[in-house]
């Protein structure tokens, strides 16, 4: 027998030996979009409502193998998830009109539920957040992941977030585990809640900040610390460092200065390394 097959036997008999999840990621992703167009209504199967149905059957068997896929087989999972649909579209309703009424280049519904990706990824949170509620293990960090790597936000399953939440534009975003947002926050690109610690012996501690209502985080401010507490309608400046509680109400920023001069006024020479 020749060396590659060896190898080969022996990278099998390993792979045999660890945990495997045969989830199919693709499967799980297009059940996803799917579920987003049904949900609000973005394609012709809401032209007639026994079109509706059908695709509501779909999405169901779709997600019964889904599941299976994840070993899980309990029994009535897939119609408490469903029910539970109502009451998440409830939410996202909130989030949604919390853009319109807060963004002023929103000029419709239906231009962010085609091009908002900070929306698209609070619905993404919304599902895969129920889901760990159901503990179904995987597939929440699969469609969360997808949401990261499709919008550039990252926002873990297990994050508490309340309704009317606002991300604009949104890149860079990343919101922990065990952070907790109130209602009406609002949020900018580049904004961290994350942890000061990322040791391992912490992870059934909670790591991340609390954000209360009412609050907004400019770009790029970063939020470390589980006692951290951001009170009840404070403003964050952009670029602000932050790992103690904000008291309600606060105005935080950071200040720079900022030098102007015309060309012929400054004689020095200005040598930067990039």
């Amino acid at each position: 027998m020749s060396q590659t097959n060896n190898n080969s036997i022996i990278l099998f008999q390993k792979n045999l030996l660890e945990e495997r999840n045969f989830v199919d990621k693709i499967k799980a992703e297009n059940w996803l979009e799917q579920l987003f167009a049904w949900l609000f209504c973005t394609k012709e199967e809401c032209v007639d409502f026994d079109l509706f149905l059908q695709k509501e059957t779909q999405l169901k068997t779709d997600f019964e193998l889904i599941l299976s896929q994840a070993q899980v087989g309990e029994k009535g999972l897939v119609n408490d998830f469903f029910n539970s649909l109502l009451e998440i579209h409830t939410d996202l309703a909130s989030d949604l009109q919390a853009i319109l009424n807060f963004d002023p280049a929103a000029k419709s519904r239906s231009e962010i539920l085609l091009s908002y990706p900070g929306f698209f990824a609070i619905f993404v949170y919304r599902i895969a957040n129920k889901l760990w509620e159901f503990k179904i293990p995987v597939l929440p960090r699969i469609l969360s992941e997808y949401a990261h790597s499709k919008t550039g936000i990252d926002i873990h399953p297990a994050a508490t977030i309340g309704k009317q939440f606002f991300i604009d534009h949104g890149t860079g975003v990343v919101i922990g585990e065990t952070a907790k947002i109130g209602k009406n926050v609002k949020i900018y690109q580049g904004v961290t809640l994350g942890a000061l610690s990322v040791s391992k012996d912490k992870a059934n501690e909670k790591r991340h900040p609390t954000i209360e209502d009412d609050v907004i985080i400019y770009a790029n401010a970063t939020i470390l610390g589980g006692n951290t507490t951001i009170g009840k309608g404070a403003i964050i400046g952009g670029n602000v460092w932050i790992t103690e509680t904000i008291p309600a109400q606060s105005l935080v920023y950071h200040k720079s200065e900022i030098i102007v001069k015309t060309k012929i006024e400054n004689n020095e020479i200005l040598d930067f390394s990039i």
